[in-house]
């Protein structure tokens, strides 16, 4: 064979050869290793949703579902070759040290620890975490740390079909231009931003954390619970702030989530118990402040 053939063959075989993806998450070794099942959402993210059904939570009279604000997650997403994980724990305080000390240990990131509300009872904390490396070590890692808290893990019960719940979803809907869904007795909002955040070289999907979440607790009478938080960049942060206290909404934390996000995002906790109408008036008007994906007609 000549040297001009070799080099030939040689460049057919390379471009013959199959072209493989880089790994994705495996959800369902995750979810052993984890000792909880998740989801598949957009983006290849494998999100494991850790409600505190265990705590019974209240808040000027109102005893908070777990999926208004009790909603400790983790979300795996393929990074190259290896794996991120990134989530918030929701702790008690006597929880706290004993979870940090491990996933410090793990070389597990705390990229934050906070409230995300004022005056509830017990109080709860939010613990932020970053990691990268094999999704299955990660995921045994992060087991290791929960089982140091009281956060329920093991199976989870079929899904139930979505009742319908005392809370005008079509008017919510349609005064901030975006579908929702009922999630334990819940109405759950998400509004993905304009752009598409990054972090060390990486996409950060919604999935992960980064859209405006809203989140409605019927509470009777026409009235109804709201939390989440508002994902701002800088500029946007005392507008929307000023909006959502100029009407009725308490603004109840400002803070990061994230250490090296692109651009850099701030997230702004609130809380409000009021007439719904008057609830989706304010808020829509804090929106517009935000530059986020516009919905399609």
């Amino acid at each position: 064979m000549t040297k001009r053939s070799f080099v030939i063959l040689t460049a057919l075989l390379i471009f013959a050869a199959p072209v493989h993806a880089a790994p994705q998450s495996d959800g369902a070794s995750i979810a052993a290793a984890l000792g909880k099942t998740g989801s598949d959402m957009p983006g290849g993210v494998y999100r494991v949703g850790l409600p505190r059904t265990d705590l019974h939570v209240t808040l000027d009279g109102v005893v908070l579902k777990p999926t208004l604000a009790l909603g400790s997650w983790l979300a795996f997403a393929p990074m190259g070759n290896r794996t991120m994980v990134m989530g918030d724990l929701v702790l008690t305080e006597n929880e706290i040290g004993a979870v940090m000390k491990k996933l410090a240990e793990e070389n597990i990131q705390i990229t934050a620890l906070h409230n995300h509300l004022l005056r509830a009872n017990p109080a709860t904390f939010y613990m932020h975490i970053y990691g990268e490396g094999d999704a299955l070590t990660l995921a045994k890692e992060l087991h290791d740390a929960l089982i140091l808290s009281k956060t329920p893990l093991g199976s989870s019960p079929p899904a139930a079909a979505p009742v319908k719940i005392d809370l005008d979803t079509g008017g919510i809907d349609k005064a901030l231009g975006v579908s929702g869904k009922i999630a334990g007795g819940v109405y759950q909002i998400g509004i993905a931003r304009a752009e598409t955040p990054m972090m060390h070289g990486m996409t950060v999907p919604a999935a992960l954390g980064t859209a405006e979440a809203i989140n409605f607790q019927p509470t009777g009478n026409g009235r109804a619970a709201i939390t989440g938080d508002f994902v701002l960049v800088a500029s946007e942060v005392n507008p929307v702030l000023r909006t959502l206290r100029e009407n009725g909404i308490e603004v109840t934390a400002l803070h990061n989530h994230m250490l090296d996000d692109e651009p850099r995002l701030f997230f702004m906790h609130f809380w409000a118990n009021d007439n719904l109408d008057k609830l989706l008036v304010g808020l829509h008007a804090a929106l517009q402040y935000v530059a986020v994906q516009k919905q399609k007609e």
